[in-house]
C-alpha cells in the first residue's frame, strides 16, 4: 500500500512539474535564460541568471558556463539590472575563476551573488566573498555595482553570518533555506527567516526576501520598509508565484526573478518537488488554473 502510495506521489510529482514547466521553464540553455530575462525586463522585472552544473563537472566548465551567460547579456535590455548568481562549490573554491567571474561582471556591471548550500560550505563561501569584495575595492561605483551573499533561515550561525554580510556591504538574499543545518535540525526556518529579517533591517545595504510563501515574504517586506531598507522580493523561476506577486503590488516592492539554466535545474526541480509533495500540488493547481481557466494570463505567467 506504502509503495502504492509513493508511486502516485511520484506519478502526481512528475505532472506537475511537466505541467508547470510549459509556463515556466525554457531550457537548459544560456539563450533561453537571458531570453527569459528580456521577457521579464519588458514587464518591468529583474532577474538573477544562475548556472545548474551536473554533478562531476569540472570547476573550468562551471566557470566557463558564467562567463557565457555575462557574455550573452552584455549589451542586452536587461544587462544592468540582472545579476549573476553563482555557486562557490561548483568552482571548488577557487579564487582565480572566481576572480575572472568577477572581473568580467565588473566590466559589464553586472551584479555578482553567491548561493547557499550546505552548513559545511558557508564559512569557505564567506572566505571567496570576501577575496572577490577584496579584489574589487575602490575598482567601481559601489552605485552601480554590486556583490551579494544568501542567508539561509534554517542555519544556527546565520544571524552571525548577518553581521559579516553588513560589514562587506553585501546586497543579502534571505531564504528559508534547503539544508538543515545539524547543530540546529529543529529550527523553524521560518522562525530564523524573520530573525534574520529583524538582524538586516536598517543596517543591511539592501535585502531581497526569496520566499514564495506569501505570508512569510508580506511581514519579512514591511518590517524592512519600516526600517528604510531597500527590499526587493525574489522568486524562483518554475515554482509557482501568483500569491507572492499579489504581495509585491499591495506593497509596491520590485520583484526579481531567479532564472535557472543548465542540465541539472530540471532533475532538481522535480528532486525539489517529490521532497515537497505540496508544491506538487500548489504547482499543478496554478498550471491549470492559468491553461484551462484564464488563458490570457498564460502568456503573462511565462515570464512570472
Amino acid at each position: 500500500m506504502k509503495r502504492r502510495l509513493r508511486r502516485l506521489v511520484g506519478s502526481a510529482s512528475r505532472l506537475a512539474v511537466q505541467l508547470a514547466g510549459r509556463a515556466f521553464v525554457r531550457g537548459s540553455r544560456v539563450s533561453d535564460a537571458v531570453a527569459v530575462c528580456g521577457q521579464l525586463a519588458a514587464r518591468g522585472r529583474t532577474a538573477t541568471i544562475g548556472y545548474f552544473n551536473a554533478q562531476g563537472e569540472s570547476p573550468r566548465a562551471v566557470a566557463d558556463a558564467s562567463l557565457a551567460a555575462l557574455q550573452a547579456l552584455d549589451g542586452g535590455p536587461s544587462s544592468r539590472a540582472t545579476y549573476l548568481s553563482i555557486k562557490a562549490p561548483a568552482l571548488r573554491y577557487d579564487t582565480a575563476l572566481v576572480g575572472e567571474i568577477v572581473d568580467r561582471a565588473r566590466e559589464l556591471r553586472v551584479g555578482v551573488h553567491f548561493d547557499s548550500h550546505a552548513v559545511a560550505d558557508a564559512d569557505a563561501t564567506f572566505d571567496v566573498i570576501a577575496a572577490s569584495r577584496g579584489r574589487a575595492q575602490g575598482a567601481v561605483d559601489p552605485t552601480r555595482w554590486t556583490l551579494g551573499g544568501t542567508l539561509p533561515g534554517r542555519w544556527r550561525r546565520s544571524l552571525d553570518d548577518a553581521e559579516r554580510a553588513i560589514e562587506l556591504g553585501l546586497r543579502v538574499r534571505v531564504v528559508k533555506g534547503q539544508w538543515l543545518d545539524p547543530s540546529a535540525p529543529d529550527l523553524d526556518p521560518r522562525v530564523g527567516f524573520m530573525a534574520l529579517i529583524d538582524r538586516l533591517a536598517g543596517r543591511a545595504r539592501e535585502v531581497a526576501v526569496a520566499s514564495h510563501d506569501a505570508p512569510l515574504a508580506r511581514e519579512a517586506v514591511r518590517r524592512l520598509q519600516r526600517a528604510g531598507t531597500p527590499v526587493e522580493l525574489e522568486l524562483l523561476r518554475g515554482l509557482p508565484s501568483r500569491a507572492a506577486l499579489k504581495i509585491a503590488r499591495e506593497l509596491g516592492v520590485a520583484v526579481r526573478v531567479y532564472v535557472p539554466f543548465g542540465v541539472s535545474w530540471v532533475p532538481y526541480a522535480l528532486d525539489h518537488v517529490q521532497n515537497h509533495p505540496y508544491v506538487a500540488l500548489w504547482a499543478l493547481r496554478d498550471a491549470t488554473i492559468d491553461r484551462f481557466v484564464t488563458p490570457p494570463l498564460l502568456g503573462q505567467m511565462r515570464a512570472d
